[in-house]
């Protein structure tokens, strides 16, 4: 390796300054609004354009050109902030990022409405000064340079005065971190964010401006590509999104990185996207380290309304799903039958291939969450591999050659596919840790490695050619050269990838993923392991993408490195095609295919389709219809559904409670725990935030039947234990359970060892119902089967049905009958509190460790509380640690308790004890003497001798 010359290294500081400042504006947003901002670039695209007409075609002095860009690059940004921001700022910030994409687009197409640019009016774009300047006789100056080192380091330091001395500048994070604090303040998040977007937009105009000068070239300020925005958010990215500073000095490194990777391996195009994809899946990795990043939420998915119970029996209702479909099929089946061009059925295969890959979109972002902008990578990886192995292969290892013979066409398909979900699952793997935003960046940036650097190995090419030829011969001993044939070929492809979807999505292996996907935490708790469940995302999506990528390379027979159909914003229209379809819907890919690649075809002279299939018709659907073309006709059936209901009368009243379910009663049939052993034991347990100890060496035990209550002040520690002891928290000291010790163990591990937990706010599954909350924690009875859900075998069914059937029964048990079909979003506090305890009764767990039951929860309800409590008990045969902060129902329940106090044990023992014990008085209650008489001494019977294994009797 040699070191590049003063030139070159110059020449790459100063494309790195621009690009650092354009970090800079990713920066600012994400502290301001938490959104990253792919629109970045984009936005700049107004006030450079304008300013080269101005000053090009219009004549008008340079300085007013220039200021008049800027003030209309800053108004820009404060629209965008106001129309599309504001009305979006309580979504959740996937919904902001995928916004973004729809201005960038918007932006474009301001653009395309301005007078056309004649790159023959002028030699290059205007520049402050001109000519060069040559300090040594190996570097040399231009005009365009000497005004990026000029601009960049004043903005830069303005921006930094901004930030750090005035009092706007001072509020921007403080408006993001904690919005309701800083209205408390007087501080206004929305002025805020909309001062940071005319920034941004200022930035942006000023970057454009300054790239477009050194690129010398009127024609290239509108075709910016998207490996200047990757650089851009790669450089945000290692500065952990929060710091300008390190942002402009990355663009700087990430400047002459590149210019020493051309340097040495010139004939190696696209290796410096190579190093950024990597260089961003280290920092991504480091980043989702951090506190306080997102956690979007999906509530924009479109929701289906189960059927009710009583609605079942109808046998048009359970086809009425299914008719839309069957139509769509038919028409399907019929299409080309009736057109004969090639063309036209070509088009045809083209749109069911795009659907198939935005099934891997609805997968993983859908149900998973995972945000992905690089789903096409996968897709063309997939082309080029199957056309290689149906062409064969040479591989030179070494001194010799490998020969690999040409594969029949399905068999080549089929072994790409397989290829690409393993190397999704391996991308995957470095982004496990990662939710939405993040996401979005690395399978971005893997995009774009993609398109620069893998497609381009000469494996995947044909010799001597930058092209991969993939003629299709036969599929299953039929001829697919045909093309009508080989479109049936591709549509009985599709209905088979939406069966085992659907079946999927309806099964543990659905439930599972979209609850990790709302509420890791509660998933582990209830024995789901969100590294498993991400990964198995990852692996299932890239394997179909691959699929679709292979067929659609089938469709087209040549593929290449720079096919329209593999290149990053082939990603962007994936996720176009899902948002618009419905996102997380199994027949939303088939929809938005329809719109996003059917509607230009079939109607290309017409000038409004375009707008209304690109970024931009996404950015109007997710300003006023979130939830996708398939909401409009999930309200048609929910209407039909409403009017079925009311021929049918009221519905009869639900039972209160039922019997005891036959899960528990199976549970109540486990060998009873050893009287000498504890369920708990938790020895010096210690918890650190930073300089901070928040549990300093806590022990306690909980004893086969026991009910052990934990109180303290807010900020005793008495959660964070909790969560120390669920695996929650990184935490030293060790922890035993049944007398085995799972201090090293994961949170879903322990919850599978037999802890159950709950939390204080009730969250659960907001896009779950009730049934499928408590089908999920069955999910520790009996695994879901990924293949063979999929491959729909008969005992899965049978499975399904028993998990449906003890899911009702728990809920009856509880009284939660009628709100079986209600989603956890609509319920209030207390119903919540309810599901949470069904949720433990499906777990069969021997200790119950719950947070604070009974917070949020009216008083009458709170009343019901205790005597559930105990039921819950008996019935399975466990222990329990309760966390209350209502002395009355935690001292009538327990029978010990300890109370900490800035994470100490101050006092232990019964409830008599501990409630008269001098330093709880100080410390928890007081010395008002009404408090005192309040917690006074539990009702006889209530909290009496308990012996182990036994329990009190239910009130």
């Amino acid at each position: 390796m040699q070191i590049p010359t003063l030139q070159l290294l110059f020449d790459g500081a100063v494309s790195g300054l621009v690009i650092g400042l354009l970090a800079v504006g990713i920066v600012l947003v994400h502290r301001a609004s938490r959104v990253i901002n792919f629109a970045v670039a984009n936005m700049g695209l107004v006030g450079s354009v304008l300013f080269a007409l101005l000053a090009v075609r219009w004549n008008v002095p340079y300085w007013i050109a220039l200021v008049i860009a800027l003030a209309v690059g800053t108004l820009f940004g404060a629209l965008i902030d106001l129309t599309v921001v504001r009305r979006l700022f309580q979504a959740p910030r996937v919904i902001m990022l995928v916004a973004t994409i729809g201005v960038a687009q918007l932006a474009l197409t301001v653009v395309t409405a301005l007078p056309d640019l004649d790159d023959q009016t002028a030699e290059s774009y205007p520049v402050p000064w001109g000519g060069t300047w040559s300090p040594t006789s190996d570097l040399r100056i231009t005009g365009a340079q000497i005004s990026v080192l000029v601009t960049v380091p004043l903005v830069a330091i303005l921006l930094g005065v901004f930030l750090t001395r005035t009092v706007l500048g001072q509020t921007v994070q403080a408006a993001a971190d904690n919005p309701e604090l800083a209205r408390l303040q007087g501080i206004s998040p929305k002025a805020v964010s909309t001062a940071v977007w005319a920034i941004a937009g200022l930035v942006g105009t000023l970057c454009l401006i300054l790239i477009s000068a050194q690129n010398k070239s009127l024609s290239q300020i509108t075709t910016l590509g998207p490996t200047t925005l990757l650089r851009a958010l790669a450089a945000a990215v290692l500065a952990r999104m929060t710091s300008p500073r390190i942002a402009l000095l990355a663009g700087v490194l990430l400047g002459l990185l590149q210019s020493f990777i051309q340097f040495n391996w010139l004939d190696q195009p696209g290796l410096t996207d190579l190093v950024i994809f990597l260089l961003v899946l280290v920092s991504v990795f480091f980043v989702s380290r951090s506190r306080g990043l997102e956690t979007s939420s999906f509530s924009f998915a479109p929701k289906a309304r189960p059927v009710p119970e009583r609605l079942r029996d109808l046998w048009w209702v359970r086809h009425l799903e299914r008719a839309p479909l069957l139509l769509l099929g038919l028409v399907a089946v019929v299409l080309p039958l009736l057109v004969h061009q090639s063309s036209r059925q070509l088009l045809y295969t083209i749109i069911l291939s795009y659907a198939i890959c935005a099934v891997s979109v609805t997968i993983l972002t859908g149900w998973a969450g995972q945000l992905s902008l690089g789903q096409m990578a996968f897709a063309g990886l997939g082309a080029l591999t199957a056309a290689a192995l149906c062409r064969g292969l040479q591989i030179s290892v070494g001194s010799s050659t490998v020969v690999l013979n040409a594969l029949p066409f399905p068999v080549a398909v089929a072994l790409a596919s397989l290829l690409t979900a393993v190397l999704a699952a391996i991308v995957g793997a470095g982004a496990l840790r990662v939710r939405g935003l993040l996401l979005a960046v690395s399978t971005f940036a893997f995009g774009i490695a993609a398109e620069q650097y893998l497609y381009r190995r000469p494996v995947f090419q044909d010799p001597g050619s930058h092209t991969a030829s993939f003629p299709r011969d036969t599929a299953f001993g039929i001829d697919v050269t045909d093309q009508r044939t080989y479109y049936y070929l591709v549509l009985a492809v599709l209905t088979v990838v939406l069966a085992v979807t659907a079946r999927l999505r309806r099964s543990g292996v659905g439930r599972t993923t979209v609850g990790v996907r709302d509420n890791p935490a509660t998933a582990a708790a209830y024995t789901v392991g969100a590294t498993r469940v991400k990964l198995r995302a990852f692996t299932l999506a890239g394997g179909i993408a691959g699929l679709g990528g292979s067929l659609l390379a089938g469709a087209v027979q040549t593929v290449s490195y720079s096919d329209r159909y593999f290149l990053s914003p082939d990603s962007l229209a994936l996720v176009s095609i899902v948002v618009i379809g419905g996102l997380g819907s199994v027949y939303g890919p088939v929809l938005g295919a329809l719109w996003v690649i059917g509607l230009p075809a079939f109607f290309p002279g017409n000038a409004v389709v375009p707008l209304l299939t690109s970024s931009l018709g996404l950015l109007v659907l997710l300003l006023y219809f979130p939830g996708g073309l398939v909401q409009i006709g999930y309200a048609a059936r929910d209407a039909i559904l409403r009017f079925a209901e009311r021929r049918l009368g009221p519905a009869p009243e639900g039972k209160t409670r039922a019997a005891v379910p036959a899960a528990l009663t199976r549970a109540a049939d486990r060998a009873p725990l050893p009287v000498d052993r504890p369920v708990l034991a938790a020895s010096d347990i210690r918890v650190r935030f930073g300089g901070m100890t928040a549990v300093d060496g806590v022990s306690l035990q909980v004893q086969p039947g026991e009910i052990v209550g934990l109180i303290g002040t807010n900020g005793a520690g008495k959660s964070t234990l909790m969560n120390a002891i669920g695996g929650f928290l990184p935490a030293t000291g060790t922890v035993e359970l049944l007398g085995r010790d799972i201090t090293g163990a994961s949170s879903a591990t322990r919850a599978r060892a037999g802890l159950g937990r709950t939390f204080q706010t009730a969250t659960l599954f907001p896009e779950l119902t009730v049934r499928q909350t408590v089908q999920i924690a069955l999910e520790a009875r009996g695994r879901t089967e990924l293949l063979t859900t999929a491959l729909h075998l008969p005992h899965t069914y049978r499975q399904e049905r028993v998990k449906r059937s003890d899911a009702n029964e728990l809920i009856d048990f509880l009284g939660l009958g009628r709100y079986a079909d209600a989603f956890i979003a609509d319920l209030s506090t207390g119903t919540r509190r309810i599901v949470e305890l069904a949720g433990l009764l499906a777990l069969d767990a021997r200790l119950l460790c719950l947070d604070e039951p009974t917070a949020g929860v009216a008083q009458r309800e709170t009343e019901a509380f205790g005597p559930l409590i105990r039921e819950i008990r008996r019935e399975l045969d466990a222990a329990m640690l309760v966390i209350e902060h209502d002395m009355p129902l935690i001292m009538s329940i327990s029978d010990r308790v300890y109370c900490l106090e800035t994470g100490r044990v101050i006092a232990e023992g019964t409830p008599d004890a501990v409630r008269n014990d001098p330093k709880v008085i100080a410390s928890y209650l007081g010395t008002d003497e009404r408090a005192i008489t309040r917690s006074g001494a539990a009702p006889a019977g209530a909290a009496s001798s308990h012996t182990p294994n036994s329990a009190a009797a239910p009130a």
